[in-house]
């Protein structure tokens, strides 16, 4: 039967072949394989012919949908967790190239463990790069988890020592910092067989700097191929990597990736969300983690009394410093902004905000060296006023200026969220207006 009006159209090969080369684009620039990103395109092709596109959606954003769920499929669906073992300790041993950050991924994935409530223990197995015990053992010191190994021991009596520690107190997981090279060679990998043959590690967990791009891909199918590896660790996703090696490493091993580093402190390591990672390689951001990171830091009470100022609109500067702070904390601003989907393309954004540390300083200073009644009402700051903060501050006048038009600005946002909110009914379609914006 014949319906007058059709709620979806099928897709054909004529009208997602644009959407199709947008998304290979897309993979080649996340530094994906191109391999994998030919054998990629040809399933989600086979895949969305035939498909309904539904009302809402043209046929390139159903392709991209139809590609998101299949890049969070082939990454790992529902992601990948580290099983404890039955019988502590559980061994788990870190492997890779000198430079990937195994060392530092071994402190974090202590303070990790830690956070959960358990009791790890680190161990300095690398022997062969200079100052690598060192680094563990103050990595160690600043987080008090305990260190075994020193540098005049061998790494086969290092892990020796290591369990018998581990037994003895009751500590688990027992983590290993094992040595690396700058490329692979067999004494090292002959090495690191040795160390599994002796510890039988629980988890041999391979870590790959997301920066090294399609060079991963070899890599991890060399350390598979000669000892064998249980899942990976991305490290550096900080950067400007969109973290195609991570699709490519996925695919070329057929391995789990179970956590990705995305800073250098030694909370900065993260459970792997495929989901997320699929929005990141095709560059639609990730607010899920931006939402987390704002969790972490900040203060619910201090959320409330904020909403209440933008509602009877008394938010002053001292409040925009308090904010410029909590914004800070939550790491580079650079790497917050790329959590925003379509941030490339979007208008009007202050490029003082486009990673520029030092301007969040600035603004603070100048804040500092205002009265408390300036704080409250920026429109009695007049040319002498100005003078005098810029002398207190250290700044000039012109940059006293850009903060006060900066501030302006801020308060007109506000002003516009408030009336949508009365015409919307407290912001109910406020997602969808946001995501018209980036069109």
């Amino acid at each position: 039967m014949l319906r007058k009006y059709r709620s979806c159209l099928d897709l054909t090969e004529e009208n997602i072949q644009e959407a199709l080369r947008e998304v290979r684009v897309a993979l080649l620039e996340a530094d994906v394989n191109f391999k994998v990103v030919k054998g990629f395109v040809e399933r989600v092709r086979e895949k969305a012919v035939g498909q309904d596109v539904l009302r809402s959606l043209t046929p390139g954003q159903q392709v991209v949908k139809i590609v998101h769920d299949e890049l969070a499929e082939l990454l790992g669906g529902s992601g990948h967790r580290l099983q404890m073992a039955p019988h502590p300790p559980t061994v788990i041993m870190l492997i890779g190239l000198q430079g990937s950050g195994k060392t530092t991924s071994a402190a974090k994935l202590g303070r990790h463990f830690q956070r959960q409530g358990q009791h790890p223990l680190l161990v300095a197995a690398d022997v062969q790069r200079p100052a690598a015990v060192e680094q563990l053992q103050t990595l160690g010191a600043q987080l008090q988890i305990p260190v075994v190994g020193t540098a005049t021991q061998k790494p086969v009596e290092i892990c020796r020592e290591a369990l018998d520690t581990a037994a003895n107190r009751g500590l688990s997981p027992v983590i290993l910092d094992t040595a690396g090279r700058l490329h692979i060679d067999e004494p090292m990998l002959e090495e690191l067989r040795a160390l599994k043959n002796e510890v039988r590690p629980h988890h041999v967990l391979l870590v790959v700097d997301a920066m090294t791009g399609q060079d991963a891909v070899t890599m991890a199918e060399r350390f598979n191929a000669a000892v064998g590896i249980d899942a990976v660790v991305m490290t550096k996703l900080d950067g400007d990597a969109r973290g195609g090696a991570a699709l490519s490493v996925r695919q070329i091993t057929g391995r789990p990736i179970a956590f990705v580093g995305v800073g250098e402190k030694v909370d900065a390591l993260e459970p792997f969300h495929p989901e997320r990672m699929a929005s990141r390689i095709l560059g639609m951001g990730d607010v899920v983690s931006l939402v987390e990171k704002a969790q972490a830091q900040v203060d619910e009470a201090k959320a409330e009394a904020l909403a209440k100022k933008i509602r009877e609109e008394s938010f002053s500067l001292q409040d925009f410093a308090e904010q410029l702070r909590q914004l800070r904390s939550m790491g580079p601003i650079g790497e917050i902004l790329e959590m925003i989907p379509f941030f490339k393309g979007a208008k009007g954004l202050p490029t003082e905000l486009r990673g520029q540390e030092t301007e969040l300083n600035r603004y603070e200073a100048i804040i500092g060296s205002m009265t408390p009644a300036e704080r409250v009402d920026p429109q009695i700051i007049n040319g002498s006023r100005r003078n005098r903060i810029a002398r207190g501050s250290g700044t000039t006048v012109q940059d006293v200026n850009r903060l006060l038009k900066q501030f302006a600005q801020v308060k007109k946002m506000m002003r516009g969220l408030r009336q949508l909110e009365g015409r919307a009914g407290k912001l109910s379609g406020f997602p969808f207006k946001i995501r018209q914006l980036g069109r």
